[in-house]
């Protein structure tokens, strides 16, 4: 496989922060080549890039809350600048700020404000979503009409493959539908019974409707759900992604955090 591959810290958040330059040394020992940034840890940009420079890991691009970016958006995201990150990413959207939420269109604003900010400092802004942004409005899925309003230079997509496919969408086609405009591609295995729609297959009954996971969703690593990482591979390659993140919200059945993450990445490696 010819994909850099990196770890979204946030798989490894219940350990990570009590020996962070211990753990930064694991996560390239099982093989990783970067990391996403699920916060900075309390330390320094420079603290924070000379750990990762000595554990040989690259930052290549962070998760950082919508209101925290707005709040400092030159503050903020030239902090991550420094930290050396590619690209940062808006990694969650409350409800007021989406489609039907009384704050969308500021939302749009400010999304707009932030990718311009991120120019500025060499970075790329990327939206990473969820199930719920696959809502019909219009007939058209709300993560679609974003991408409108927003144009490419200034925002681009991190597609979450398990909650597209959560949602009842192929992740692997909606990757492919950004082709250019997706330059890191989300890993994420998962095991649901049945699906969040309800068994409704009339799209245009879907209208305005949330997809949300059901009661038997679980998190997987990767190779140990419903997944196709074959599929999801070479749908990467074709859309030119330059990396795959690997994500894990919580540990499989059994196993620990750093367990899930050297198994994601030997699945990874196998392919």
């Amino acid at each position: 496989m010819k994909f850099p591959i990196a770890l979204q810290l946030y798989s490894i958040r219940d350990v990570a922060g009590g020996d962070l330059p211990g753990y930064m040394r694991q996560v390239r020992e099982i093989g990783y080549d970067g990391v996403e940034m699920a916060g900075m840890y309390g330390k320094g940009a420079a603290e924070l890039r000379k750990i990762l420079d000595d554990a040989g890991l690259k930052a290549i691009s962070a998760h950082v809350a919508f209101d925290d970016m707005s709040a400092d958006p030159g503050g903020v995201l030239g902090a991550y600048a420094e930290l050396g990150c590619k690209w940062v990413a808006i990694p969650y959207l409350g409800e007021e700020y989406r489609i039907c939420g009384a704050k969308y269109d500021a939302a749009l604003a400010g999304i707009k404000l932030l990718g311009e900010t991120a120019k500025g400092l060499g970075m790329t802004l990327l939206y990473h979503n969820h199930e719920f942004e696959f809502m019909l409005s219009g007939g058209e899925y709300a993560l679609d009409l974003l991408y409108k309003a927003i144009p490419a230079d200034l925002l681009q997509t991190q597609v979450d493959t398990c909650w597209a496919k959560v949602a009842g969408v192929d992740p692997a086609d909606y990757v492919r539908k950004y082709a250019g405009r997706a330059p890191v591609v989300h890993l994420k295995d998962y095991c649901m019974e049945g699906d969040s729609l309800g068994g409704v297959t009339d799209k245009a009954k879907l209208e305005g409707v949330t997809p949300k996971r059901n009661e038997t969703f679980k998190f997987k690593h990767l190779g140990a759900g419903m997944q196709d990482m074959p599929a999801l591979i070479k749908a990467s390659e074709d859309a030119g992604a330059e990396w795959l993140v690997v994500e894990q919200d919580f540990a499989t059945e059994g196993m620990t955090t750093i367990e899930c993450a050297k198994a994601s990445y030997d699945c990874l490696k196998s392919l």
